[in-house]
């Protein structure tokens, strides 16, 4: 019987190249991960997790988390901040970074928007140039938390309460008793209006007041066999975008509301008005005081034979 003359190579062997090449998937990896790793951590050396948590979180965040060239480096918004970065003496100030932003460094809007702008760009922001919040000199991080996973105006739950802290009147507005926000519909700011711009004149998401309507209350669109034209026209002639005193968020109590349209002296007559009798006063009684929409129920529209009168 044969035996192999070879010799056996000793185990070491085989356990120093598996961990040889794990060390280059490793640095491969790093390198691969670009320079943003390396200055980030760079910054981090005096901006630890244990010091200065808030600053730190950026790591882990949407920023920090992605890989190659999503993942952002601290000097991608703040620029290069070399001033900042070179060693000062002891007891002396140390120079601010190129961009801040904090309220404590004040720079201009434009300055803080543009890094933001610089990979955020298309889509929803392609009307920020010229937008209501661009001409105020609204800042990204006005709105927007930078160095954290959980960005407030990106939750439901916190992006109605970022908006009303500058919009005062619209905070009054939702504070009536009828509003969307009680509505139970969860409905939000960014439901009716576009952040970053959009064509309209109050920012809408869709072209028209009507059209954004539309998106929830598709309903009341139509088309019907029997309209009311000022459905067609503007929801807004009726009902409060944003709050009421008045049920359904209408701008005034009906038949208050309806006689801005419809004149009294119109209606026509019915048995109980006495119309037409020796000593009756012309109009009709059942017409005066009460709500229209006891009888007119289809106020926006019905497609029933006889729902000329938008009675049923």
């Amino acid at each position: 019987m044969k035996t192999s003359s070879a010799t056996p190579l000793p185990k070491s062997i085989f356990g120093w190249r598996y961990a040889f090449s794990l060390c280059l998937i490793v640095v491969t990896g790093l390198l691969m991960a670009t320079p943003a790793l390396a200055s980030s951590q760079r910054c981090m050396i005096c901006h630890d997790a244990e010091q200065q948590p808030a600053i730190a979180a950026m790591l882990h965040s949407r920023h920090g988390i992605g890989t190659g060239a999503e993942r952002a480096s601290c000097t991608d918004c703040h620029g290069e901040s070399t001033a900042h970065m070179t060693a000062v003496t002891p007891g002396a100030a140390r120079a601010p970074t190129d961009v801040s932003f904090t309220h404590r460094l004040p720079a201009a809007s434009e300055a803080r928007n543009a890094p933001c702008l610089g990979c955020h760009e298309g889509a929803t922001r392609m009307h920020w140039r010229g937008s209501r919040h661009d001409f105020a000199n609204v800042a990204c991080h006005d709105c927007h938390q930078l160095h954290t996973d959980k960005d407030r105006v990106l939750d439901k739950r916190g992006e109605t309460a970022v908006c009303l802290s500058c919009h005062n009147q619209q905070r009054a507005e939702f504070l009536r008793p009828y509003n969307h926000m009680s509505a139970g519909a969860d409905a939000t700011c960014t439901d009716c209006h576009a952040a970053h711009g959009s064509m309209t004149p109050a920012s809408l998401v869709a072209a028209t007041r009507n059209d954004t309507c539309f998106q929830c209350h598709a309903e009341k669109r139509g088309p019907f066999l029997w309209e009311h034209p000022p459905v067609r026209e503007e929801c807004t002639l009726c009902h409060q975008p944003h709050g009421s005193v008045h049920p359904a968020m209408l701008t005034q109590r009906s038949p208050w509301l309806c006689q801005q349209c419809h004149l009294a002296q119109f209606h026509p007559s019915t048995a109980l008005s006495g119309t037409g009798l020796p000593g009756a006063t012309p109009g009709s009684s059942s017409m005066l005081g009460k709500d229209c929409m006891n009888c007119h129920t289809q106020v926006h529209g019905s497609n029933h034979p006889s729902g000329i009168r938008q009675t049923r």
